[in-house]
């Protein structure tokens, strides 16, 4: 996912650079027309909503670039705060000390995880793991600014897995994924024992792993 993230940002930085490259002036404006200067811009804030959403300083000065120069200046400045995204995402600056805490918090009830399903505990195990990713869930909610109840009750692990994917948290094929866990941990917490064995548990837990990993809170 990380490397589909970067590829999305070279793609345009490549795109303008040799436009720039080709160019007499330090803004391709003899280069760019203005309906290539539009689209260029369209696909870098959208590459930049993409990556890390809209509740991220990457984003928001992209958004302020919109309301100072002409767009030829506009883009150019895009094209920085690719790159500069770019540069984090390759050196793993993005993750914040609170993400790393809750990474590590989840990460040990991961082990637990591991430890109950190797001891014969699969149920147990599932049932851990499933909730560890609710909690994930619930997590990402609240940095991706999305409301985690309704009318006063708590939402739904499934509603929130959608209303993630709204939000551009992750794509549909982690929310499949994310679907197919929690039925998992369902059929655990409601006694559907014949429904998984243990080896699928082993890589439920794994799974798990590589989506928070992959998508921090």
């Amino acid at each position: 996912m990380v490397a589909l993230f970067e590829k999305q940002l070279e793609a345009v930085i490549s795109e303008y650079e040799s436009a720039l490259s080709r160019s007499k002036h330090d803004d391709a404006s003899d280069v760019l027309s203005d309906v290539d200067v539009n689209e260029l811009q369209t696909r870098c804030i959208a590459a930049i909503e993409r990556v890390v959403g809209r509740h991220s300083v990457y984003y928001e000065r992209a958004t302020e670039i919109l309301k100072t120069g002409n767009k030829w200046g506009q883009v150019a400045a895009h094209v920085g705060v690719a790159k500069s995204l770019l540069s984090d995402i390759k050196n793993d600056f993005l993750k914040s000390l609170e993400e790393i805490i809750h990474g590590e918090v989840f990460g040990d009830f991961l082990e637990m995880s591991d430890h109950l399903v190797n001891s014969g505990y699969k149920d147990a195990a599932a049932v851990l793991a499933g909730s560890t990713l609710e909690a994930h869930l619930r997590q990402l909610c609240v940095k991706h600014g999305v409301a985690t109840s309704a009318s006063g009750n708590p939402k739904k692990a499934d509603t929130i897995n959608a209303d993630l994917v709204k939000a551009a948290a992750y794509t549909k094929l982690d929310q499949k994924s994310v679907t197919a866990w929690l039925g998992m941990r369902n059929d655990a917490a409601h006694g559907n024992y014949a429904a998984y064995d243990k080896n699928q548990v082993a890589l439920l837990i794994s799974s798990i792993r590589d989506f928070i990993s992959r998508n921090p809170a």
